[in-house]
């Protein structure tokens, strides 16, 4: 053995010895622990980018927005707790939401506009659900104070309207 093979030979022992102490370690169960959603975000981002650069057809773009908000979600969940997941499913929906919403905008060809009022309509849902769930029972509080904000405004214009009619 030259030389130069020798210490390929050495460097690739050296590799082999380092992977298998942090795999005993436990290095790379943490990274697969950790960064898994990343598996799901990436092909969702790398679909986008295929498209732009005119790759695959536009109707690609709906799994795409699935994948990049659900790896987004994974992600938030798996780094600060799966707790958010009672708050945050909503997203499940707003994926398709975004999803459709970009394959009816971005397709080259004209397409049926109920693919875009059902992508509306889910992102709203998604909205109001998210506002639900964060808001809580403050909701209510909210609800009786624009209720009582809307007939105090009700009631002065009818005086003012009344008054005029005098």
């Amino acid at each position: 053995m030259n030389n130069r093979n020798q210490g390929l030979f050495i460097v690739l022992l050296i590799g082999a010895g380092i992977i298998i102490l942090l795999g005993k370690l436990g290095v790379f169960a943490f990274l697969g622990r950790a960064f898994w959603p990343l598996l799901i975000l990436l092909p969702g981002i790398i679909l986008q980018l295929a498209y732009f650069s005119r790759s695959i057809s536009s109707y690609w773009l709906i799994p795409a927005g699935m994948l990049t908000v659900y790896g987004v979600l994974f992600f938030l969940c798996n780094t600060w707790g799966w707790g958010l997941m009672d708050v945050l499913w909503p997203l499940f929906i707003g994926g398709v939401a975004l999803g459709l919403y970009e394959y009816y905008t971005m397709s080259p060809v004209r397409l049926d506009q109920r693919i875009g009022w059902v992508s509306l309509l889910l992102g709203a849902l998604t909205i109001v659900l998210l506002l639900v769930n964060l808001l809580g029972s403050a909701l209510l509080y909210v609800i009786a104070i624009a209720l009582i904000v809307a007939a105090i405004w009700l009631f002065l214009g009818q005086n003012k309207s009344g008054r005029m009619r005098r």
